[in-house]
């Protein structure tokens, strides 16, 4: 009998000591009008000439991070809260061969439902029972501010008020602020815009780096060629492209390898210039650990 899914969404890559495992949780299919600054019509060639997924696909990744005696897991995918094709994460950890249980760090890059539900299971029950979770200060108190929650639209309370709230609130009493180093080897980019409290995460171990960038990008094939394309899921447009501007001019002078949220599974790429522009190359398969 032919297959007919496929192989569990696990990818193992060093820094340095510090293993780093890529860990699907599923994709997305979006149209053409979540961009601002980008028509739906611009979108559309941008991704059809690069060949890109038209309309975009948008792949949900978690990073494991083991090393220096910890487990921590930076975002926790969707759970069940945004459709079928998402909340795979319980299945690709249980792929790598590590529980809910053993994981005693959540690092969030911020508290959007594709990177925070999973703190709850899909029955409400905390996910993760050893686990401290860190977080950037702004998005938590962004999201339990009840006059911002009153002042915006229906879709965004819920989503990011009322769902944040209820996820975040059994891990109250082992929150820990996204500030400085927040693990061994691990150091906290403030990425604001997306969020207020939007956040990469910077592994570092002897002369290897990577920076987790959270959703510096959502969709590659249009914002890398077009960083000034902001999306309808920032808070602050501006402020989120001034970020993603300066971190493609961050990695790519530096050479910093990079690991996103939303890159096309397993989501590791390096950032080259290209004239006034920039390419991000997927990188090579790494066959040896």
């Amino acid at each position: 009998m032919l297959p007919t899914e496929q192989i569990p969404g696990v990818y193992h890559r060093k820094v340095g000591d510090i293993l780093v495992t890529a860990l699907t949780d599923g994709y997305l299919d979006a149209g053409y009008g979540i961009f601002h600054s980008v028509s739906a019509d611009e979108a559309a060639s941008i991704l059809d000439e690069g060949r890109e997924p038209s309309p975009p696909r948008i792949s949900v990744n978690m990073f494991l991070v083991r090393g220096n005696g910890r487990t921590a897991l930076v975002d926790t995918g969707s759970s069940d809260c945004m459709g079928d094709t998402l909340g795979l994460l319980p299945q690709s950890l249980a792929a790598a061969g590590v529980t809910p249980e053993e994981i005693d760090t959540i690092l969030l890059t911020h508290m959007h439902p594709d990177h925070s539900a999973g703190l709850l299971t899909p029955e409400g029950k905390v996910q993760f029972p050893n686990a401290e979770v860190v977080v950037g200060e702004a998005d938590y108190a962004l999201w339990h501010d009840d006059a911002a929650m009153a002042s915006t639209d229906e879709r965004r309370r819920m989503r990011y008020f009322e769902w944040s709230r209820k996820q975040i609130a059994p891990y109250r009493d082992r929150l820990v602020w996204a500030e400085g180093d927040v693990m061994p080897g691990v150091t906290t980019v403030p990425l604001p815009g997306h969020t207020p409290g939007h956040c990469g995460y910077l592994i570092h171990s002897g002369n290897d780096s990577m920076l987790v960038w959270g959703d510096t990008v959502h969709v590659p094939g249009v914002q890398v060629p077009r960083p000034e394309a902001s999306m309808v899921f920032d808070w602050e447009p501006d402020r989120a492209v001034e970020s993603r501007r300066r971190v493609f001019d961050m990695v790519a002078s530096e050479n910093t390898l990079v690991a996103g949220m939303h890159i096309h599974f397993p989501g590791f790429g390096r950032m080259i210039r290209t004239g006034d522009g920039y390419r991000l190359v997927p990188e090579a398969w790494t066959f040896t650990l």
